[in-house]
């Protein structure tokens, strides 16, 4: 391939200088991280061979899937209404500022063109295209910023991955050569981060597939360190974010809560501390990451709102999953509830992007963002009378949908008003005050 050469001087370089303690953020990726947190609502894609049996992306490893067998997917792999740019504008006429789409899944297979494995969409397939590259193109079209999901666990590789606790019934050897795979995930995030333009992320999935190693061993183990050494040096504003629900290590710049909103362990994946580092929560549609043919269960359009200001009022991002179809279709469904949420942020979008969490804890009424001197309250279940605390009187206080003023008293530091009920799933009241909060 053309990129080679660069390549393999990147890599050269990255080996002779080991990753060590003390890592310091370049000012690109400060700004990457503000610019970052700024955005609030992003769309996960999970999308690859497993969308062909329509069981989602754990198909392998659930049904035991024999290596083989699975690879020959890859044959009959021609997803012929694939329009990355239909797929970029329906993103972002519902609001996202970023798409985060799966490079490398626990297969194994790469949905994007390597000199590291035939195993990807551009040799093995007939459909012979770079998905990434089609991607990356629309997103710099439409100014959409671009992450990249890699795992680093593989349950199709047969010579390099030994077994962790998760792909034992696929047939593969029980090991392998773990320096070998080390080299071959150096090679391919090199080709990430040097042919597909400015990537603003890479989020990792799959080291607690070895999770009988103690923390602390992690990041030898997976030669961490390393990875995000390289990542770094080979575009210093690229975030590295990784979905090993703990605390994150040194060299990662965002922090990741899977199906949870942080400070939240419904789902069971989300028990770790919060850092002060930028947060994002991703969550499904509906019950599967993958398409799934018999997964109707979406959430509506209320719930996902909903969902997305309850995220923000924790001070972090909701980076929204949709499972394409195997022919490069998005369900109808997804695109009727992003269709919702799009029409609802061109209204009080203001109240999101660009918003920290509030200074009021979350109620039972509802969360709070805040920017520069507004206060947003989120209203998600009514209340006749609210009293919140405020430093000083507020200069106004409207309805943000229609500018109507809301009738509120201050005494003494606490502040009362009265909304009155509404339709719809949240509320947003917006109250300015003289100073910034």
């Amino acid at each position: 391939m053309k990129r080679i050469l660069s390549i393999s001087f990147a890599l050269l370089l990255i080996h002779c200088a080991f990753a060590q303690p003390g890592y310091m953020p370049a000012p690109e990726n400060l700004n990457s991280r503000k610019e970052f947190a700024e955005d609030r609502f992003g769309i996960f894609i999970h999308w690859g061979l497993y969308s062909m049996m329509g069981q989602g992306e754990w198909a392998m490893q659930l049904k035991n899937m024999n290596y083989r067998e699975y690879a020959h997917l890859a044959d009959a792999f021609y997803p012929s209404k694939f329009d990355a740019r239909q797929w970029v504008r329906t993103f972002k006429a519902a609001g996202a500022r970023y798409i985060t789409i799966t490079s490398r899944h626990h297969d194994g297979f790469s949905m994007f063109g390597t000199s590291a494995s035939p195993y990807n969409v551009v040799d093995g397939t007939p459909f012979g295209r770079d998905v990434l590259a089609e991607i990356a193109q629309a997103c710099q079209e439409e100014g959409m910023k671009l992450h990249f999901y890699y795992s680093h666990l593989d349950w199709g590789r047969t010579d390099f991955y030994p077994r962790g606790r998760t792909g034992n019934g696929t047939g593969r050897p029980d090991e392998g050569d773990w320096n070998s795979y080390l080299d071959f995930m150096d090679t391919q995030l090199t080709e990430l981060l040097t042919g597909y333009g400015p990537i603003r992320a890479i989020w990792f999935d799959g080291i607690w597939d070895k999770d009988m190693y103690p923390r602390e061993d992690q990041p030898e183990l997976w030669n961490l360190y390393h990875q995000y050494e390289l990542i770094h040096s080979l575009q210093p504003g690229c975030l590295i974010g990784n979905n090993h629900h703990i605390l994150p290590f040194e060299g990662e710049d965002i922090q990741i809560f899977e199906k949870d909103i942080p400070g939240h362990n419904e789902s069971g994946f989300s028990g770790q501390e919060i850092s002060p580092l930028p947060l994002e929560t991703c969550e499904t549609m509906n019950n599967n990451w993958g398409y799934c043919i018999t997964d109707t269960f979406y959430k509506s359009e209320d719930e996902l709102v909903r969902y997305l200001v309850r995220t923000a009022g924790k001070g972090a991002n909701l980076l929204l999953n949709i499972g394409p179809r195997p022919d490069g279709t998005l369900p109808e469904e997804a695109i009727e509830r992003l269709g919702a949420m799009g029409s609802w942020l061109s209204t009080y979008g203001e109240s999101i992007y660009g918003t920290q969490a509030g200074y009021i804890a979350e109620q039972d009424w509802g969360v709070t963002t805040q920017k520069d001197n507004v206060l947003y309250l989120h209203i998600l279940n009514h209340q006749e009378l609210l009293s919140i605390p405020a430093a000083s009187r507020p200069l106004e206080i409207v309805r943000l949908g229609d500018g109507s003023a809301v009738p509120f008293s201050w005494k003494k530091g606490v502040l009362s008003l009265t909304p009155s009920a509404f339709e719809g799933p949240d509320d947003v009241i917006c109250i300015r005050f003289r100073h910034n909060l």
